[in-house]
C-alpha cells in the first residue's frame, strides 16, 4: 500500500522532484478507485501431501488417521459425506485441524481387514470452497489390501426417484437373517443422482441391500425404515479397459492423444429399487374426538374387518355412521347419531380388534377407552349473554311497532358441489357434505341440457361414492359443446343431524371435442392387467388406463406436457403394492416413458414405447425428477466469471 505524505512532497517540491511526487500521485488516485482483485479466484481444489498410516499401508494398528494437505481445509457435511467402511457402530470423530483431516476411530480395529474413507467432496480448501472430489483414503489391518468395487443406482421403486444419502451395504454372510441382525460388511452412500461406489471389497460373493436407517446401527431393525436388496448374488470383477488421455496445447488444438489401459470393476450398473415394508405392527396407535359428535380411531395398519364397539355408558346399538377416512381400514371416523350420547361429556367404551403380539402374530385384544371431546361447550354466562342479545331484539322490534314476528335463521346443511364452468365431456359431477347423510331425494335433483332456446331434462345416475360416504357422484352422457344446468332442491338431502340444504344451482358448458388432444401408446414388453397413468409436470396422476393388447389409449386430454408410467399390477388390485423382504417379495414394477410429450388442441399423439429400451436409472424424464444432481464447480466458475466481469468495470471507472 501507498500512502501519500503531504509534508514529504512539499521538500520534493524544494528539490525539483515534481516527476516522482506527480507519478506518486496518480498511483494514489488509481489505487482509490477500485481494486483490481488479484486475478481469478482460485479453483484449486487442496493437494494431499501425505498421512498417518500412510496410503495403502499394511498391518497398520493406528486408530487416529492423520491426512496432511497443502493447505487450510474446511469438511462440508462431513456426517451426511464421509463413509468409512467397515462402517462404524461407534461414530468416529472427524474433524480439522490446519491442513490436516484427522480421524479417530471408536470401534476396535478388525485384524485382517481393508478400511476405505471415502471422502466424496467433503474436504475444501478454507478461503474458496474448492472441493476434492472422489478422494479415498485406503489402508489394511492385514497383509493384504482389497481393491474391488462394485457400483450402481438406488431408485424409490414407486417412481424412479433417485433417492440420494442412502446407506448401501454389502454381507459376506448368505443367510437370510443377517440383514436384520448384523452390520454391513462394507458399505458406500448414494449422491444426489442416486449413484453409488463400494470400495475395498474381497473377491467372494455377497449380499446387497439399500437402507435409509434412522438408529446409525447399519441393518434393518425398523419397519419405518427404507430398504432395498437384489435377488441375485454380487461377485466382483474386474477387467482391463484401455481409455484415450489427451494432452492440450490451447482450449482448440489437441497436442497429444495416449492410451492408457486401467483396471475397470464390476458390476458397475446394479440397481436397486428401494420401498417401505408393507408388514407393519397392527395396533391402535391412537383415539381422539375433535368435537362432540364424531371421534376417530387412529391404527397403524388396515385391517380386513372394522374393530368392534361396546359402549360402557352409553348403547351402542345403531348409534354410529362410520366413515372411512383411508382406503384401506387403518383410520375411522364414527359419527354418533343419537343426542343423548353425543351431548355426554365423556365416551366410556370397549374397542375389540386384531393386534400383533411378540410372535408377531394376530391376536384379539380388547382397549379400553375414554374419549372427551375437545370442543368447548358454551359457558352459562355465554349462554345468559345470548338470550339477553334476544331479549333486547324483541324489545327494540316492539318499541318500533314491528308486528311480523322474526323467525329464527335457518342453519341450512352446506353442500361443496363440483360443476366447473367448463366440463370435461368425460368427467362426472359430484355434491360433498360436511356430515353424513340421513336422506337424499333424487326427485329433487334436476339436470337440464339447453337445446336453441328451450330447457330439456335429460337423464343421469346419482351414485354415493364407494370410498367416501359424504360424496354423491352424478353420470350423464355429456353431449360435447353443449350448456347445462344442475339445479338442487331445497331440503332435498338431509344430514343426520336434521340439518336440509338450501337450494342450489350451477349453470356450465361442456367442452368441445376440438379443445382435446390424444396420446396412444403401443407397448412392447407390456402385460395384460398392467396399467398406465399419465401423469402431468409435478409428476402426479392425471388419467389412469388399462393396458389392453398392448396398448393404452388416452383421449380427450387437455393440451400440455405429460409424461407416463407403468405399472406391473401382479396381483391385479388396480394399485401399485410395495415390497416385503421377510417375505423376499420385491415391489412391483414400474417403467417410465422416457421423454416428456407435448401436443396442441385437435392433434393425435401415437407413440411406440419400449420397457425395456433404457435402463431403469435412465427412463425418467428429467424435467419431473424431484431430486436433481448438484452442479457445485458450474457454481465456483460463475463466481470467479462475475469477479473477472466486476473487476473489469472498476478498471473502467
Amino acid at each position: 500500500m501507498f500512502y501519500f505524505n503531504r509534508k514529504y512532497a512539499i521538500r520534493l517540491l524544494k528539490r525539483g522532484a515534481i516527476p516522482v511526487v506527480l507519478v506518486a500521485t496518480f498511483l494514489y488516485s488509481c489505487a482509490s478507485v477500485g481494486t483490481l482483485g488479484g486475478g481469478d479466484y482460485d479453483e484449486a481444489p487442496p493437494k494431499f501431501l501425505k498421512g498417518s498410516p500412510s496410503p495403502n499401508e499394511l498391518n497398520a494398528t493406528k486408530k487416529r488417521i492423520s491426512i496432511e494437505f497443502d493447505e487450510y481445509l474446511k469438511l462440508d457435511k462431513p456426517q451426511e459425506k464421509i463413509v468409512i467402511s467397515p462402517p462404524q457402530v461407534q461414530q468416529a470423530n472427524v474433524r480439522t485441524s490446519g491442513k490436516k483431516v484427522l480421524i479417530d476411530l471408536q470401534d476396535t480395529l478388525i485384524p485382517n481387514t481393508t478400511y476405505t474413507i471415502d471422502f466424496g467432496d467433503a474436504i475444501q480448501d478454507n478461503n474458496e470452497g474448492n472441493p476434492l472430489e472422489n478422494f479415498v483414503y485406503t489402508f489394511s489391518t492385514g497383509e493384504r489390501l482389497d481393491t474391488m468395487e462394485v457400483a450402481g443406482t438406488v431408485l424409490n421403486a414407486m417412481n424412479l426417484e433417485p433417492i440420494k444419502g442412502m446407506m448401501v451395504g454389502l454381507h459376506a454372510d448368505l443367510g437370510d437373517s443377517a440383514f436384520i441382525s448384523k452390520p454391513f460388511d462394507r458399505v458406500g452412500r448414494t449422491d444426489s443422482r442416486g449413484h453409488f461406489t463400494i470400495k475395498g471389497i474381497a473377491p467372494g460373493e455377497y449380499h446387497i441391500f439399500g437402507l435409509q436407517e434412522n438408529d446409525q446401527n447399519y441393518f434393518y431393525s425398523q419397519p419405518t425404515e427404507m430398504v432395498a436388496f437384489n435377488d441375485s448374488l454380487v461377485i466382483p470383477t474386474f477387467e482391463l479397459r484401455m481409455r484415450q488421455d489427451t494432452t492440450w496445447i490451447d482450449s482448440l488444438v489437441i497436442d497429444t492423444i495416449v492410451e492408457r489401459q486401467y483396471t475397470h470393476y464390476l458390476p458397475d450398473k446394479l440397481i436397486l429399487k428401494a420401498f417401505i415394508n408393507n408388514k407393519k405392527d397392527q395396533r391402535l396407535a391412537k383415539s381422539e374426538r375433535t368435537t362432540s359428535k364424531d371421534f376417530t380411531l387412529f391404527f397403524t395398519a388396515p385391517a380386513d374387518t372394522f374393530p368392534t364397539i361396546r359402549g360402557l355408558n352409553f348403547d351402542e346399538t345403531d348409534a354410529f355412521v362410520i366413515e372411512r377416512l383411508t382406503e384401506r381400514i387403518d383410520t375411522l371416523k364414527y359419527w354418533i347419531k343419537d343426542s343423548l350420547i353425543y351431548q355426554l361429556d365423556t365416551l366410556q367404551m370397549e374397542v375389540s380388534y386384531l393386534y400383533t403380539d411378540s410372535l408377531k402374530q394376530l391376536v384379539p385384544r380388547t382397549d379400553t377407552l375414554r374419549l372427551a371431546s375437545k370442543e368447548k361447550p358454551k359457558s352459562q354466562k355465554d349462554l345468559q349473554k345470548e338470550q339477553e342479545e334476544k331479549e333486547k331484539e324483541e324489545k327494540r322490534r316492539r318499541e318500533r311497532g314491528d308486528t311480523i314476528k322474526v323467525e329464527p335463521k335457518i342453519e341450512f346443511l352446506s353442500v361443496d358441489i363440483y360443476a366447473p364452468a367448463s366440463v370435461d365431456v368425460y368427467d362426472y359431477l359430484t355434491l360433498t357434505f360436511p356430515e353424513p347423510v340421513a336422506s337424499f331425494d333424487s326427485a329433487g335433483i334436476h339436470l337440464q341440457q339447453k337445446i336453441d332456446t328451450l330447457w330439456h331434462d335429460v337423464p343421469f345416475e346419482l351414485q354415493q361414492d364407494s370410498l367416501d360416504i359424504r360424496v354423491f357422484n352424478l353420470y350423464a352422457d355429456w353431449k360435447a359443446g353443449e350448456s347445462y344446468s344442475l339445479q338442487v332442491d331445497s331440503a332435498a338431502v338431509v344430514g343426520i343431524y336434521g340439518r336440509f340444504i338450501d337450494k342450489q344451482k350451477k349453470d356450465f358448458k361442456v367442452k368441445t371435442f376440438d379443445s382435446y388432444g390424444q396420446v396412444f401408446f403401443n407397448i412392447s414388453g407390456a402385460k395384460d392387467g398392467d396399467f398406465v397413468e399419465l401423469l402431468d409436470s409435478k409428476d402426479e396422476v392425471v388419467r389412469t388406463v388399462n393396458v389392453e393388447n398392448g396398448r393404452a389409449d388416452f383421449y380427450y386430454l387437455d393440451p400440455g406436457k405429460y409424461a407416463a408410467r407403468l405399472i406391473r399390477d401382479v396381483n391385479g388390485n388396480g394399485i401399485w403394492d410395495t415390497g416385503n423382504y421377510e417375505q423376499h417379495l420385491q415391489p412391483e414394477e414400474v417403467f417410465y416413458y422416457p421423454q416428456m410429450i407435448e401436443f396442441k388442441a385437435n392433434f393425435d399423439v401415437l407413440q411406440d414405447w419400449d420397457l425395456n429400451a433404457k435402463t431403469l436409472d435412465l427412463q425418467k424424464p428429467d424435467d419431473i425428477k424431484k431430486q436433481k444432481p448438484e452442479q457445485k464447480r458450474d457454481n465456483n466458475r460463475n463466481r470467479n466469471n462475475n469477479r473477472n466481469n466486476n473487476n473489469r468495470n472498476n478498471y473502467r471507472r
